[in-house]
């Protein structure tokens, strides 16, 4: 932390910044408080209207990214943002650097800060809005001292810029459901939205997202359209009930969790957070969710990210794609993993019904091939403490690397604190997570670095009654904003629907998961033509870049690399194109090149291309409905 400036009053931040300020493109109230990002290009005002009632906006290069909108929060019943003053500014800025996991191996944490002081007028009531503004996005939250248990609510709203295309999914399928595309003007009065929900500015200025992050000690935010261009964040007690939490919990559970969640003591909200730029790089490369959440405890994870018993890498799994659901069946998978060179295998709820003997030997037979073992479990079966600690001492003891926990289904601030307490034990156990029926990520991962992936995302599990292509041209720059995403991709029979076997192979770079579980029979993928590239495809990256061309639900086309290999991978949606790519990222000289093309006649095929590429080559790649495309491109020196 650096530039701290303790005790800045409301008018020195005034006298130094009135002349900058934006607010919703517009000249700035006179009494406007602004962060500006290092670079300048993200602006983040707050004021108080003419009744007193907290007001704020975001802008990109000067031009509204959330126009004028509320902020506040309600505790009590009180909203805590009417009739206020801000009587203080603390000013201080962020310069730093961290090992990540996922899109890319570096996160850079550089922003602007402010915490604001807020007084309500009459009353002794005092509260802080926390401010960081970074060069991809702003981030802002509530703190409220006090003691005693009190009900927080919500009373932020984002209104977005006029023109904007938006593409969201409701609640029914709680985060799993497919995304629609609409103006801003076409979203009608009480539409739910899960977040991220992301949008393209108007003139093609760019994109924004919103979400939140750090969401601990209490309850999920979502959105619900106002029908008058904006949208109002919403806590879990008041979200409509999720078929999934509907069909497995019982009424007095749904309504249990339909009351509003007491917090105890000081009340620190999540944060509330607004990606933006001007391109989908800037978006997807965003580390704001990560920057604003807690690091991991050095206590549990000596090493953080690359803590000794944490071990990202690709997955067998024998669900959608056949295969004997036996022992000796499910055997014969950890063997299929072994010639894929794949580091883990995930055995659904089948392995409750084997003796002891038969499980300790089934991990043992994994383990000696070097293949780790994740055991799935039904979350109602881990919710007493004693239970959840006897199984995870029973996977410890069995040499068992990871547990896949499902049917959470809600994101009350219950079922928040649930996934901590989880964590937490499975951390004590060296134990690696992945959670199913799950809710959107929010930075956990880098708190509880032993969370490598959930699900929160219409994957393969389902089958999609319209086409997969837009779906997965979409969720790259939607839900994966979020972070790592279960997805379970690369099915080469009647599930991928009209995507060829290009496409499912791509599907696997371009998703991000650091445990990357393959959907498809292991004996398909070792069958496929381009099993060479599959085989190669790591699951944590380097770097990662989105290339021109990029388009929500259109295409979606991304370079990434690790180590000195990079790939291509291209998703395409419904329209058959043609995109042009010059490898530019390249460093010079030349790389071995294997690529993956679509079969323009039948899109259950895969032709091969070897050559030589270099970055002032131009790559010409025509793409199906549906199809896709990928690259692998080892430099020379580096053998192929």
């Amino acid at each position: 932390m650096a530039g701290v400036r303790k005790g800045t009053s409301i008018l020195w931040a005034l006298t130094t910044v009135l002349v900058l300020a934006t607010a919703g493109g517009t000249a700035a109230p006179s009494n406007a408080i602004i962060v500006k990002s290092p670079n300048g290009q993200v602006t983040f005002t707050l004021w108080t209207d003419a009744d007193g009632a907290l007001r704020y906006s975001a802008a990109l290069d000067g031009r509204p990214v959330v126009d004028a909108s509320s902020a506040g929060i309600v505790v009590d019943g009180v909203n805590l943002g009417t009739a206020v003053l801000t009587t203080n500014v603390t000013r201080s800025s962020t310069n730093r650097e961290y090992p990540t996991r996922g899109v890319h191996a570096i996160a850079h944490d550089r922003s602007n800060d402010a915490r604001i002081d807020v007084i309500r007028r009459r009353s002794d009531m005092r509260f802080t809005i926390q401010v960081r503004a970074f060069d991809d996005g702003v981030a802002f939250r509530y703190l409220v001292p006090g003691a005693g248990s009190r009900t927080p609510d919500e009373a932020t709203t984002f209104r977005l810029p006029d023109g904007s295309q938006v593409w969201s999914h409701d609640l029914h399928g709680h985060y799993e459901s497919t995304y629609v595309r609409r103006v801003i003007a076409d979203v009608p009065s009480g539409d739910w939205a899960a977040p991220p929900v992301t949008y393209k500015l108007p003139d093609e200025r760019g994109y924004a997202s919103i979400t939140e992050a750090a969401l601990r000690g209490y309850a999920g935010m979502a959105l619900q359209a106002d029908g008058n261009g904006g949208y109002r964040a919403v806590l879990a007690h008041a979200h409509p009930v999720s078929y999934p939490y509907a069909l497995r919990y019982k009424p007095e559970d749904v309504q249990r969790l339909s009351i509003a969640a007491k917090v105890d003591g000081p009340i620190e909200t999540p944060w509330r957070v607004i990606l933006a730029g001007r391109d989908l790089n800037t978006l997807v490369n965003s580390d704001i969710i990560h920057n604003v959440s807690p690091a991991p405890d050095p206590a549990v994870f000596p090493q953080g990210q690359a803590t000794s018993w944490i071990r990202p890498g690709r997955a067998v799994w024998r669900y959608l794609d056949g295969g004997e659901n036996t022992y000796e069946g499910l055997k014969h998978f950890t063997d299929l993993a072994v010639q894929l060179g794949f580091e883990h295998h995930v055995v659904e709820g089948v392995w409750r019904n084997w003796s002891p003997e038969q499980l300790k030997a089934f991990v043992d037979y994994a383990n000696a091939r070097h293949v780790g073992i994740w055991l799935w479990k039904h979350s109602r079966e881990l919710q007493q403490a004693d239970a959840r600690r006897a199984f995870f001492t029973q996977c410890r003891d069995l040499g068992v690397v990871g547990v896949k926990i499902d049917f959470l289904d809600h994101e009350a601030k219950e079922v928040v604190d649930y996934y901590e307490a989880i964590l937490r034990d499975a951390a004590e156990f060296h134990l690696m997570v992945d959670f199913h029926g799950a809710n959107k990520p929010t930075g956990e991962d880098r708190t509880w670095p032993n969370e490598l992936t959930r699900e929160g995302i219409y994957g393969f599990e389902h089958r999609n009654p319209g086409p997969w292509g837009p779906h997965d041209a979409t969720v790259p720059f939607t839900r994966y904003l979020a972070g790592p995403a279960d997805f379970t991709p690369v099915v080469f029979g009647d599930r991928r629907k009209e995507t060829s076997w290009t496409h499912q192979i791509a599907t696997a770079a371009v998703f991000t998961s650091p445990l990357l579980v393959y959907g498809g029979h292991p004996q398909n993928l070792l069958d496929n033509p381009a099993v060479e590239i599959i085989k190669s495809i790591p699951s944590v990256w380097d770097e990662t870049i989105v290339l021109p061309g990029s388009e929500i639900g259109d295409v979606a086309a991304l370079a990434r690399r690790r180590g000195p290999y990079w790939f291509i991978a291209i998703v395409n949606g419904a329209q058959a194109r043609t995109l042009r790519i010059t490898p530019a990222f390249l460093n010079a000289g030349k790389y071995a090149s294997l690529m993956a093309r679509d079969d323009s006649d039948n899109a259950a095929a895969v032709r091969l291309e070897r050559g030589t590429v270099q970055a002032k080559d131009s790559l010409t790649i025509e793409l199906r409905s549906g199809g896709g495309f990928v690259a692998r491109l080892v430099p020379h020196e580096a053998g192929s």
